[in-house]
């Protein structure tokens, strides 16, 4: 019976320097061992990439913050024109406030930490007072004979929309839940800013009705309208709001 280990071996078959019995080298054996080297090697390389991305943005490394820095570039098309329109009116007062927007929005039956938002927001915007000259009649403005009287009837000084200074204006925190953070992953979630905005805005109105930005307003225009017909040779000039 033919035993097949006393086969005679071939000279150019290659040998495993492992194995003391001279036996035939895998072919395999030798690439399975250098397959598993590259996820460790991978690995390796990506750790030190984030550690060398967290010394320069957070030690302030010279040369990491500019090597892993990120680039800004505004591919932003030019402004168009929507519409032009006129404004008749004296903006006689100007104010700016500064408020701190606290809003939350929580799901009824799930805890905060899976669903719902809580943002802080400091926003600071501006209102204008105003008086609206457009709609002036021919009594509006009565003038005597002799030329050294007028008397002016205006209608009473209006608040403007406020207007948010995105410059500065900053959202101090914001905390989300597991669910709206797997939902931002996908989404900007535009909605969320707006309302936050909108909240602001409102509130700056309501500062500015509960201040005394009209009356002022008004007594701006009367100095400005005053100085204006004394210069053209009036002598008494009134303004009255009504």
């Amino acid at each position: 019976m033919r035993d097949d280990r006393d086969e005679p071996r071939d000279r150019d078959e290659p040998r495993d320097r492992d194995d003391p019995g001279g036996r035939p080298a895998r072919p395999g054996r030798r690439r399975g061992r250098g397959a598993r080297k590259w996820p460790g090697v991978a690995v390796v390389l990506l750790a030190l990439s984030l550690a060398l991305l967290l010394l320069g943005r957070f030690f302030q490394l010279p040369g990491l913050g500019s090597l892993f820095g990120s680039d800004i570039h505004d591919r932003s098309g030019p402004a168009v024109l929507k519409s032009i329109q006129d404004m008749n009116r004296h903006e006689g007062a100007l104010g700016t406030y500064q408020v701190v927007v606290d809003l939350e929005k929580d799901a009824r039956f799930l805890p905060d930490a899976i669903r719902g938002t809580r943002t802080l927001y400091v926003a600071t915007g501006s209102v204008s007072a105003y008086v609206d000259l457009a709609g002036l009649g021919r009594d509006a403005v009565t003038i005597d004979d002799a030329r050294t009287t007028a008397t002016l009837r205006l209608p009473h000084a209006r608040l403007a929309e406020p207007s948010l200074n995105p410059e500065r204006s900053y959202a101090v925190s914001k905390q989300r839940g597991l669910l709206d953070r797997l939902g931002d992953l996908f989404s900007d979630n535009p909605a969320s800013e707006r309302a936050v905005h909108t909240l602001a805005a409102r509130h700056i109105g309501e500062a500015a009705r509960e201040s005394d930005l009209t009356t002022r307003a008004e007594r701006n225009t009367t100095a400005m309208l005053q100085g204006l017909l004394h210069a053209l040779g009036f002598e008494r000039v009134t303004v009255t709001y009504t």
